[in-house]
């Protein structure tokens, strides 16, 4: 008996042991691109209260994350993103290559698109990502994006290139056995969904934005075993056991969340998933393999919103990226009821500069004029004008002479926020943001980490 019981607490240490180690089935990487402090804070608000919470603030282990680059103090997305693919700090605009790498715009091709790849050879190393490194252990990966799918933020995950703005070259490096394939990759990623169908087909009539080689990806990715997809439809009836591409947008990125849900909806939102119905389709494909699988999922508007002053558009992007976080914690859970398998870090690549103004009464809307918590009349500034409780450092809307604002036109969907230095466009922020992990091997994340650090604990929870 007293044998027994030894080995039942021997086992039981090797499998607590194991499982301090990481050793997580899956991992679900949620990346909401420019989603700062504040973004968070003003979206939490803005959905449910001040003693509300998101998803995401819900998960137990959190931590502050540096985010500068190899050559700046503010990084942009192609670094940063990469940072956490890769554990290595790079320049501003290279994608997943070693640090000395010059970033090097694209040329323009016969069309006038960036289609000429002007990264030099020798300029730089590749580095190894973890979806590569997940891949040669054979495990499943996937990356779904509301942005283009060719964009920094998803790109870093599975491609390398001196400049993040050559996106024709980085779609080429997804097609197994075509010229350019990123054969670290193997057999090619497994899910991959996003919009900018334009970078994987031929220029022309209806796609001035095309590629100029002539060259189809999606006909050659067909070929090779990939269901392709270009609505919800279309993505809801693909089964598991092929590869699949979903690219949702002919041009371009996913429409806004505010958009894609107005009614009636914008552009092509009507036929657009929306980021939680996209989570849970790539886990659904991503689970056939027995191995488990890696999943990178970017709320990729949220920045855009935010580079353009818009907040409400911003928040509301937060939102259907929390909701994508909370449907990827019940699809899990359903499985895997303790995340004993599996591990969801949430964070984001850099910050942006808004900010909250004044001292706002507790309930006041976040988007409207600021009123204060002593009386709950308008805010006024120096020159007794009202002003709105957010707003950025810098960006386009800096007037030269403020005049009072009213809650009718801070609170339209359009209505961009004031700015304090005026910029053709919001400028990234340099600020720490935040992380938030749950489940097999969550513990390690604490503290105050460089974003490279991030990527050795993924690889530690996944037992690479």
């Amino acid at each position: 008996m007293k044998r027994t019981l030894v080995a039942a607490a021997l086992a039981l240490s090797f499998t607590q042991a194991a499982h301090a180690a990481g050793e997580a089935k899956n991992i679900i990487f949620f990346l909401g691109d420019g989603m700062g402090p504040s973004t968070i804070t003003a979206s939490r608000i803005y959905k449910y209260g001040e003693a509300g919470s998101l998803t995401m603030d819900t998960l137990e282990r959190t931590a502050r994350i540096k985010t500068y680059s190899h050559d700046a103090q503010t990084t942009d997305s192609a670094p940063s993103m990469a940072a956490y693919m890769t554990g290595v700090k790079m320049n501003n605009e290279v994608i997943s290559m070693s640090p000395e790498t010059v970033a090097t715009n694209p040329g323009k091709d016969a069309n006038g698109n960036l289609g000429v790849n002007n990264c030099a050879a020798g300029n730089g190393a590749s580095a190894t990502t973890i979806l590569e490194l997940a891949k040669a252990k054979g495990k499943a990966v996937g990356t779904i994006t509301t942005t283009e799918l060719t964009h920094a933020t998803p790109a870093t995950a599975w491609s390398h290139i001196c400049n993040r703005n050559a996106q024709y070259h980085i779609a080429a490096q997804l097609v197994p056995g075509g010229a350019g394939f990123n054969t670290a990759l193997g057999d090619g990623v497994d899910v991959l969904m996003g919009g900018g169908r334009n970078h994987f087909t031929p220029y022309g009539a209806g796609n001035t934005a095309g590629r100029a080689d002539g060259r189809n990806l999606l006909t050659e990715l067909a070929a090779r075993g990939y269901t392709v997809a270009a609505t919800k439809a279309e993505m809801n009836a693909a089964s598991a056991g092929k590869k699949f591409i979903g690219l949702y947008s002919s041009k371009s990125h996913l429409e806004y969340e505010l958009d894609r849900t107005a009614t009636p909806p914008a552009g092509e939102g009507a036929s657009q998933p929306s980021l939680a119905e996209m989570t849970v389709k790539a886990m659904d494909l991503l689970a056939a393999n027995s191995n488990g699988y890696f999943l990178v999922v970017e709320g990729g508007r949220i920045d855009h919103a935010l580079h353009a002053t818009n907040a409400k558009r911003a928040l509301t992007d937060t939102i259907a990226f929390d909701d994508a976080i909370k449907a990827a914690l019940d699809k899990a859970r359903l499985t895997d009821p303790t995340l004993a398998n599996t591990l969801i870090v949430v964070t984001a690549d850099h910050d942006h500069t808004l900010a909250f103004n004044g001292y706002g009464k507790k309930g006041n809307p976040i988007l409207d004029i600021n009123r204060g918590y002593r009386d709950n009349q308008p805010a006024k500034d120096a020159d007794g004008n009202t002003y709105t409780t957010l707003v950025f450092g810098n960006g386009p809307n800096r007037p030269n002479t403020r005049v009072s604002l009213d809650s009718n036109t801070v609170l339209a969907d359009n209505y961009l926020q004031e700015t304090g230095v005026r910029l053709a466009s919001e400028t990234h922020g340099g600020g720490d943001v935040k992380l938030f992990a749950t489940g097999a091997g969550a513990k390690s994340f604490k503290g105050t980490l460089d974003n490279t650090k991030v990527f050795s604990l993924l690889k530690s929870a996944f037992g690479l």
